[in-house]
Order: structure tokens, then C-alpha cells, then sequence
């Protein structure tokens, strides 16, 4: 992928220099790292939010953390990790931009936030274990950016557009939240079954990588900056993150009906969806009769 030398985002917002030790509070105790992971592996198991299972473990429920609004730290210059996801941020940027200007609506840019270890966000306190995820209460972006070796030597998903399609579903979600589809499902929630909340939540993943492919379809047309190998890197990376492949590698049977995020294949497919069409109408996952 050739992003050296593209103009970068000026929405990310550097926090590691303040990042956290081994516990943090939630609900008004500490909570120790064997807890969070209990906590996130329960998480991409049973479609659970970290958060939420954190809140209950602390014996209270999440804390919204009230944050202190002020000038954002930008990255170190120098740092090439931090510019790579930069210039990613700022490709979305262009691409959701233009994307909304077409359909006479305006794109709310995100601001991206890297951190280390744990950071206060407006859905609760994060933690890098968690992976990165998108709040909608601050319309941001959290990122350990350590994530990115777990993804390679863990997850066997290397290549910088593997990191790429990461960040671009994360700032897919906060498409989907300027859309309308995240307070649509959210008041759904609490009125349906377990069962059909995971299926629900499986098809707002789903569209996420969509649109991820969206923007990848965009972003090749009109920087022609992906290189033989990229696209399949990140199809990779989909294929290592499907629910199915999270609980083989865990050790557990394969159970459909506690999938949160959509099997290997199906995420691959509705990327490629996304990739191959350039259409957010091609990406709604809710009417279609097959995932």
C-alpha cells in the first residue's frame, strides 16, 4: 500500500502518554487484567459488550465518563505508525465526505483517539484488550495501536491494508451511526430475543465491512495507491476475525446462534460486496434474505 506522502487527518488525538496501569475503575471498583479478560472473551463469545460485562463484574453498571474538552494532542511527527493511521483517517474523510455530498447530506468527520493500556470514553472505560472499537457517545475512534501486532502475530492477518480495513470498519460504524442504523438498533434491543439481538448485531457488523469495501472501492479509484496482494490482506484479516475462526481458536464448538459479528466467509463477502459495487444501497444487510 503506498500512503507515504498523502495528506493525513487532523482528528486524531494522541493519549498515550497518559495511558494506564493494571486496573482501572468501573462502578467504583478496581478491576484487575484477569478480569478483563474474562470480560472480553466473553465479549466475542457470547455478544456481550466488554463494557457492559466489565460494568456487571465491577457490580455496577458502566460509567459514562465525563471527559475535560480541550486541545487535542496531536501524534509525533516521527512516528510512522501514528501517520499511517492518520493518512488512512483522512482518506476516509475524502472518500465518506464526497460519498454524503452525492446524496446531498453532509459527513460528520470522527475523531480517532490512540491510546495505551486503558483511556476514559464517553461509553465507559476502554481497554486495549477490547480491540478497537467506535463510541458512539463521543463519535470516536479508540485504538491501541499494539492491536495491530495482535492482528499479525496472533491473528495471522498482517499487511498494512489488513490494519486499513480495521480502521475503516471502525469508521464504518460511525457511518452507520450518522445513518440512523445505530440508534434504529439500539432501541430494538431490551424488545427481542437473545437470539435475534445477535442476529441483529451480526447484520450491523456485516454492513460495516461493507462499507468498509465501499470506501476501498473509492479510495483505489481515486488514489490508485493499493498494491497486488492488498485486498487480499484484508480479506484475510475479515476471514481471521469471523466468529466461526474467534471460537475455533478458543477452543469452543462452533455455535451460529452466538454469532455477534458474522462467520469468515460472510465477512469476506459482503467486503467484497462493498468492494466490487462502490454502492451503500448494495450494503444493507438488514433486507437480505442471505448473509
Amino acid at each position: 500500500m503506498r500512503w507515504e506522502g498523502n495528506d493525513q487527518s487532523d482528528n486524531v488525538e494522541d493519549r498515550r502518554s497518559s495511558g494506564g496501569g493494571g486496573g482501572f475503575p468501573i462502578g467504583g471498583r478496581g478491576i484487575g487484567l484477569g478480569t478483563v479478560a474474562i470480560a472480553v472473551v466473553a465479549g466475542l463469545i457470547f455478544g456481550v459488550n466488554p463494557l457492559t460485562i466489565l460494568g456487571l463484574l465491577s457490580g455496577g453498571a458502566p460509567t459514562e465518563v465525563v471527559q475535560q474538552q480541550g486541545p487535542a494532542q496531536a501524534p509525533p511527527a516521527d512516528d510512522r505508525e501514528a501517520a499511517f493511521v492518520s493518512t488512512v483517517l483522512r482518506n476516509t474523510e475524502e472518500v465518506w465526505g464526497k460519498v454524503f455530498q452525492a446524496n446531498r447530506a453532509t459527513y460528520q468527520q470522527p475523531r480517532l483517539v490512540l491510546y495505551r493500556g486503558v483511556t476514559p470514553t464517553a461509553c465507559g472505560t476502554g481497554q486495549s484488550a477490547m480491540g478497537p472499537f467506535y463510541c458512539p457517545g463521543d463519535k470516536k475512534i479508540y485504538i491501541d495501536l499494539g492491536f495491530f501486532d495482535t492482528l499479525k502475530q496472533q491473528l495471522g492477518a498482517p499487511g498494512e491494508f489488513a490494519r486499513a480495513y480495521v480502521i475503516a470498519h471502525e469508521v464504518a460504524h460511525h457511518v452507520q451511526d450518522q445513518l440512523g442504523v445505530t440508534g434504529r438498533v439500539d432501541a430494538m434491543r431490551g424488545r427481542i430475543s437473545q437470539s435475534q439481538q445477535n442476529e441483529l448485531s451480526v447484520r450491523v457488523e456485516l454492513q460495516a465491512d461493507c462499507f468498509s469495501g465501499v470506501w476501498a472501492h473509492h479510495s483505489q479509484q481515486s488514489k490508485q495507491w493499493l498494491e497486488p496482494g492488498d485486498i487480499e490482506s484484508a480479506m484475510n484479516a475479515a476471514a481471521k476475525i469471523g466468529d466461526d475462526a474467534l471460537q475455533r481458536s478458543a477452543g469452543r464448538a462452533v455455535v451460529p446462534d452466538s454469532f455477534t459479528h458474522g462467520s469468515s466467509a460472510q465477512r469476506q463477502r459482503w467486503f467484497a460486496t462493498g468492494y466490487k459495487t462502490g454502492s451503500v444501497q448494495a450494503c444493507d444487510t438488514f433486507s437480505a434474505d442471505r448473509l
